[in-house]
């Protein structure tokens, strides 16, 4: 146990001790004495620890790091206590064609800073070249005044008898949320709070998290970012915050003060109300671009160690994520980065687990994508990593990126598969039964292969990128024109309908239309096997007038409307995932079906009889019955209409009774069926069998 420090030196008196120094811990560490800074720079040949005044304005002392071992300077500094402002300024050869880019005039941001004082502002001095020349020579301006300071960070909290949910696999439902947006207009959060930390672990988000169901809330990027400066200079915000510069520290904006520990006690205080909470995290690249980008940290500190360059010139990156630049994560020294990094996100502030933006990248070897790579072997030994969630975004932008079921275990994957098909079938596009058949049963042609569970899929309908699922109902086009960009970027692929109008509209008709889909979207993905997600706002109805390509919309097109939610919606979502809880065995399943111990399922014809081969194939069937049987449990019948009102024939070996039933209010009921049962336009009805199991 630190106990606690004495009071903070003048930097200006501050001095190294040798003896003190140690490189076996990277970052700046406090050991109740004094702080051991620590920097890895292969290439390098000199770094200087720059310490600031209080407010990291002034730079008051500049102190050579004594000694380096393997590539890492260090030294030890009595009396530097957390608090202080620093940052490196680092020595080296000046070759860009080499692919070295050192400049000691750029003040460069800790890779282990864990806590971030002021912003960045842009400037020209930001870039290690002259702006508007040639990236090969040397700009001398300070960068200092305009750069964040990284502040030596108190590791002291109290957890007290924090005690991490461990919701298994099978019983977890996701909800993807952003922090600003979850909470900058709900009504319920104290004005100073919305957006912070503080907000989002307010108890009116809590309660509602608890009343639909939510075990695990996964929070966009809050690493510390940059604000792009073509963004900046239109007056728009990079919202999603997949830009990030440290991979230690939160990002400022959403602390009420400079204090982390404003997320230890969120994350506290999600698990007393037993939900988790995981991390989007972008280890594939960094907000310093490429060799025409600003000198922020790694570029600086050793360009040709921490990012993949090319390996016919080396002057310019190796960019498989469309940024600019790539992280090399096959470098050990980099690869420990990121693994500290994950390490120190699950030990110091006890987070559940890890989204990694763009996986595909992390896995990438010299020959290309290699899932048994030094990224996943690295994840998979770990003691604390392995017992963490591990979910991947399973592509990029490079060749052979697309690599949806190519994962190892324990990684799950989001299943973008699995939204096309059920967006596509819900819009009565013909042909699509045998892909729904298979998304309802987890996607096993994706994976069940090596031994992965059922689990291993994400099932979505709607993400943070792409259209809201309200959108998905209401618009036929993007609608991006507010990003500046004449609406050409976003993706066309939305697998979208407008039902009548393009848009928002006062058409009770086509407002009610609008309803049952999105219910029987919600209900598609909470019934499936697989792991649900829900994109926050989806359960209340959230628009973003179109807009597919959100990342810079800082504003109410994103920020949730709490109090322009369709209450329909959220009972149908609480209904749904209580369903799924007390009927695990059969919606929640750890294997894939068939397994000698677990469940078969049937599928039915509106008919009655078993689906033929024919059924199958009948592009104008849009409704399906899926029995599942249990011994020692009553069956569980599952009824999709995607067309219009449909008449089941109910099998006659069972005493059915209706238990939900999308196209009424509320949709959880209990009625006894007779021989027939209609299932309304567009809807989903479940019932049970009375006359068998518990």
């Amino acid at each position: 146990m630190l106990h606690s420090h004495n009071e903070t030196i003048d930097p200006r008196e501050a001095s190294v001790d040798p003896a003190r120094s140690r490189p076996d811990q990277l970052g700046a560490r406090f050991d109740g004495e004094g702080t051991n800074f620590a920097l890895f720079s292969q290439h390098a040949d000199a770094v200087e620890l720059c310490l600031f005044d209080t407010e990291g304005n002034e730079e008051l002392a500049r102190l050579e790091l004594p000694r380096a071992e393997g590539g890492i300077f260090f030294g030890y500094c009595p009396g530097v206590t957390p608090g202080q402002a620093y940052g490196y300024r680092v020595h080296g050869p000046h070759k860009p064609k080499d692919g070295h880019r050192f400049n000691p005039h750029k003040l460069l941001l800790d890779p282990y800073a864990m806590a971030m004082r002021g912003t960045l502002e842009w400037d020209d001095a930001l870039y290690g070249y002259p702006v508007g020349g040639s990236d090969l020579e040397l700009d001398t301006r300070d960068s200092a005044p305009f750069m964040p300071k990284a502040v030596v960070a108190d590791p002291v909290f109290d957890w007290e008898a924090d005690q991490q949910p461990r919701v298994r696999w099978q019983d977890t439902v996701i909800y993807e949320a952003h922090v600003k947006g979850l909470t900058m207009r709900h009504p319920g959060v104290v004005q100073a709070d919305r957006g912070t930390f503080r907000g989002l672990a307010s108890e009116p988000v809590i309660e509602h998290l608890q009343k639909i169901g939510v075990t695990t809330i996964e929070l966009l990027p809050i690493h510390a970012m940059v604000q792009d400066r073509h963004l900046v200079e239109q007056g728009l915000r990079n919202y999603w915050g997949y830009n990030t510069l440290g991979f230690f520290a939160p990002n400022r904006n959403y602390l009420a003060s400079e204090d982390v520990r404003e997320v230890r006690a969120a994350v506290k205080r999600f698990h007393a109300a037993g939900i988790e909470v995981i991390l989007d995290v972008v280890y594939n690249h960094t907000a310093e671009g490429n060799e025409l980008g600003p000198m922020l940290s790694f570029k600086g500190i050793d360009n040709a160690s921490y990012y993949l360059l090319s390996p016919e010139d080396r002057r310019h990156g190796f960019d498989t994520t469309g940024t600019g630049n790539t992280l090399n994560v096959s470098h050990p020294m980099v690869l420990r980065l990121v693994m500290d990094s994950l390490r120190y996100w699950v030990e110091a502030f006890h987070v559940d687990g890890f989204r990694f933006d763009l996986a595909s990248t992390l896995a990438r070897e010299p020959d290309g994508f290699e899932r048994e790579g030094a990224f996943f072997n690295a994840i998979r030994q770990d003691p604390v990593l392995s017992q963490v969630k591990l979910i991947a975004e399973p592509w990029d932008v490079g060749d052979g990126g697309y690599q949806v079921g190519g994962f190892p275990w324990p990684f799950r994957e989001w299943n973008d598969k699995f939204r096309d098909d059920v967006r596509a079938f819900w819009r009565r596009d013909p042909g699509l039964l045998p892909g729904l058949s298979e998304r309802l049963m987890g996607s096993p042609v994706q994976f069940d292969h090596s031994l992965r569970p059922a689990t291993s899929s994400v099932n979505f309908v709607a993400a943070h990128d792409g259209f809201t699922l309200w959108d998905t109902v209401s618009y036929n086009d993007k609608h991006n024109e507010a990003n500046g960009e004449g609406n050409r970027d976003g993706h066309g692929h939305n697998l979208s309908d407008n039902m009548g109008h393009e848009g928002a509209t006062e058409d009770a008709g086509i407002n009610a239309a609008r309803e049952a889909r999105v219910k029987g979207l919600l209900a598609t993905t909470l019934l499936s096997h697989g792991v649900p997600m829900i994109l926050a706002g989806d359960e209340l109805g959230q628009t973003q007038d179109g807009t597919n390509n959100a990342y810079c919309q800082d504003n109410e097109t994103t920020w949730i409307d709490w109090e322009g939610a369709r209450p329909g919606l959220i009972e149908a979502v609480a209904a749904l995932t209580a369903l799924r809880r007390d009927w695990r065995a059969h919606l929640a399943p750890y294997g894939f079906w068939p397994r000698p111990e677990a469940t078969e399922t049937i599928w039915i014809h509106p008919e009655g009889r078993d689906m033929s081969g024919d059924d199958w194939q009948d592009g104008g069937l849009f409704a399906v019955g899926m029995r599942h049987h249990q011994e020692d449990c009553s069956d569980l019948l599952v009824l999709i209409n995607g067309g219009d009102a449909c008449t089941f024939t109910l099998p006659e070996d069972g005493d059915w009774q209706l238990i939900l039933d999308t196209s009424r209010e509320p949709v959880a009921c209990a009625e006894t069926m007779e021989a027939q049962f209609t299932v309304e336009t567009q809807a989903v009805a479940v019932l049970k069998d009375l006359s068998g199991g518990a």
